[in-house]
């Protein structure tokens, strides 16, 4: 490393993203993935649109208990 280094020039926060803004990847068990990819086949619908609808619906059901 440098003693010293040059940030005249810099950009303050150029990469940063809100945490609101990140796409975290979320990784499934080998046997529920297969479960929701055989799901998922024999619908229409992509493994995240899957996946957000069943979260959606026990987001759903976990307010009603609550």
């Amino acid at each position: 490393m440098k003693k010293e280094y040059d940030f005249t020039n810099a950009e303050q926060g150029k990469f940063y993203r809100p945490i609101e803004e990140l796409e975290i990847p979320i990784y499934l068990d080998k046997d529920v993935r297969t479960f929701f990819m055989d799901k998922m086949r024999a619908k229409s619908f992509s493994l995240n649109q899957l996946i957000n609808s069943i979260l959606k619906q026990d987001i759903e059901i976990t307010k009603k208990l609550a």
